[in-house]
């Protein structure tokens, strides 16, 4: 009898989570800690988990469109507490609050995770974040609103949306996790997952200036250990070796996301791939090329080096966010006919990007 009852409970709690809401109760039965350090207490009030670093998802929940709200006891720490939604593998959408922006135009971020990379590097501005100043050492309440490929962000019981953005990847049911702190972590709290599809309204997402001529397409090579750069005599050895199965394309008119076709974690160790371009010059010319990348670069030009930077996160001030755009120019002495043009960019974290143009493209095919 106890089991039929503690059984048909289960079954009831599932119920509800799919069919409606409720809230999650702070506990392992329903949460599945990935995180450094945790705890359930009463805090301020509130049932809640504290923890630092990594994510607490929520069990035998599939969600598809919907609505997420939940809790947060912001502090001014440094952190990026906020929620996974549509988890497919390395795939999913993402909202987070930066409270150490607190009234600056980041101060929070909605953006992809792509083959297990989050990529605000790439959807950055006010097309994806906006203004808001956050209340510390209060509860602030959080809400997402999702259906189809469009979600809404109501901080602190707004009445209307403070942002709307078009979703990255295809509608496809998945998981709902949270993130938290770094260093200090974040009491989350009133974890409520309601399955029924809802109205959007007033939604209003930003726009974004495209690139003019930019690189609609670049080929692209398997993955390869970044040190295999150190030593450019042996560059033809490694071009030889490479595969190029892979194609990219410019997203949004501004970039290349290489995470589309590259996993960097995983089985097969490297944190670098190879961007190229075949540049048809119909004349012996020296012609400047504008591109961007993240996180690093080394550049060639008929298996040549003539260019290497760094655009990594705080690589050039402490502030210093490492986002794409055309930052970098080299001036490409052409041969007569066909060239090659090989961006071996690397990475880190916060997306695996690639963009270029030549701003006066008379005089030259790119293929």
């Amino acid at each position: 009898m106890i089991k039929k009852f503690i059984l048909s409970t289960i079954c009831l709690f599932s119920l509800t989570l799919v069919f409606g809401q409720d809230t999650v109760p702070m506990d392992t039965v329903n949460l599945k800690m990935n995180t450094s350090s945790y705890l359930f207490e009463n805090f301020k009030g509130q049932e809640t988990v504290y923890f630092k670093g990594g994510t607490i998802g929520v069990k035998d929940v599939s969600f598809l469109n919907g609505t997420i709200e939940y809790d947060i006891y912001l502090t001014e720490d440094r952190g990026f507490p906020g929620v996974y939604f549509r988890i497919d593998g390395d795939n999913a959408e993402q909202f987070y609050i930066r409270p150490h922006q607190s009234g600056n135009p980041d101060a929070n971020q909605a953006t992809p995770v792509t083959n297990g990379l989050a990529n605000w590097q790439f959807y950055f501005g006010p097309k994806y974040s906006f203004p808001h100043k956050y209340t510390f050492n209060k509860w602030t309440h959080v809400k997402v609103v999702v259906n189809g490929r469009r979600a809404q962000v109501f901080l602190d019981n707004a009445e209307t949306p403070q942002l709307s953005w078009q979703l990255f990847h295809e509608p496809k049911a998945g998981g709902v996790s949270f993130s938290g702190g770094l260093v200090r972590g974040f009491h989350i709290a009133n974890i409520k997952i309601d399955h029924q599809t809802p109205v959007i309204e007033n939604f209003n997402p930003g726009t974004r200036k495209p690139i003019e001529n930019v690189i609609e397409e670049w080929t692209v090579s398997n993955k390869f250990e970044e040190k295999e750069l150190d030593n450019l005599d042996h560059i033809d050895a490694l071009l030889s070796r490479l595969k190029w199965n892979n194609k990219i394309y410019v997203e949004e008119g501004v970039a290349a996301n290489i995470a589309r076709v590259v996993k960097i974690d995983g089985d097969i160790p490297g944190n670098t791939v190879i961007a190229k371009l075949t540049i048809t010059s119909d004349k012996d010319q020296v012609k400047l090329f504008d591109f961007g990348y993240s996180d690093r670069v080394v550049a060639f030009l008929n298996n040549k080096p003539i260019y290497k930077g760094n655009n990594r996160f705080r690589s050039r001030d402490y502030r210093y966010l490492g986002t794409i755009g055309l930052f970098d120019g080299i001036y490409l002495n052409l041969k007569k006919g066909k060239n090659t043009l090989l961006l071996a960019v690397s990475e880190d974290f916060g997306g695996w990007l690639v963009t270029g143009r030549f701003a006066d493209p008379t005089g030259v095919r790119i293929k």
